[in-house]
């Protein structure tokens, strides 16, 4: 009898081991903040978003409202990405002008499929892009986040990856450290500099745009 106890407790005590660690392995890291919009010096919007990861990978949900250089709200962003960062699923509902529009993206070895939803009209295009390509829908500021919890502040030599500015076309992407601080990066995207800060979280704490004379600041909790 006293065996039987003995081999069950330890049955016990192994299932409750083994779903300690596997919880410790899927613990989610959730991420969640405002970014603050400037464009001329003038704060002209927001965006609300929440960074988290778990056993599939990371998903980044955004909502917001800017007024200029375009007026548009994001009624909702969700973008899936696998563990390496690679894009699978997309979707954005936003309105411009106070029409609604919604763009769906399945991505699979960098094949693209979209669907474009819009004042009651649907079409749909295939486009193939980089497996590794960064989604940068205009002007939304969060997705720029990705290449901050990728790279963090580990990055040692200027990269040359891309981005598809969803849904409309690929262009190239490079990345350079700024050797002053190992948080700073310079990102150019098809000719237009930006520079952008992160930290060892791969938070985005800042995003400048000189040329479109805009900014970012992540809000203080």
């Amino acid at each position: 009898m006293f065996k039987k106890i003995l081999v069950i407790f330890s049955f016990v005590f192994l299932s409750l081991l083994c779903f300690f660690v596997s919880a410790a392995q899927y613990e989610e890291e959730v991420e969640s903040g405002v970014l603050s919009i400037y464009f001329q010096d003038e704060n002209v919007g927001y965006e609300e978003y929440t960074w988290q990861s778990d056993e599939m990978g990371y998903l980044l949900s955004v909502k917001g409202r800017m007024t200029k250089p375009v007026d548009m709200e994001i009624h909702s962003l969700i973008l899936r990405l696998d563990k390496s960062f690679i894009p699978l699923q997309f979707n954005f509902k936003f309105s411009v002008g106070g029409v609604v529009q919604e763009i769906s993206s399945l991505i699979v070895d960098g094949q693209v499929e979209n669907t474009l939803h819009v004042s009651g009209q649907e079409y749909k295009s295939t486009v193939k892009i980089k497996r590794d390509a960064f989604l940068l829908p205009n002007p939304v500021f969060s997705c720029y986040m990705v290449v901050a919890k990728k790279f963090r502040c580990h990055l040692q030599e200027p990269v040359e990856l891309s981005a598809y500015i969803i849904p409309l076309f690929e262009v190239p992407l490079s990345l350079e450290f700024d050797e002053e601080s190992p948080c700073s990066m310079i990102l150019e995207v098809s000719g237009i500099t930006m520079e952008m800060e992160t930290d060892d979280e791969g938070s985005l704490k800042f995003l400048h745009s000189p040329a479109q004379k805009l900014k970012v600041y992540k809000q203080n909790p």
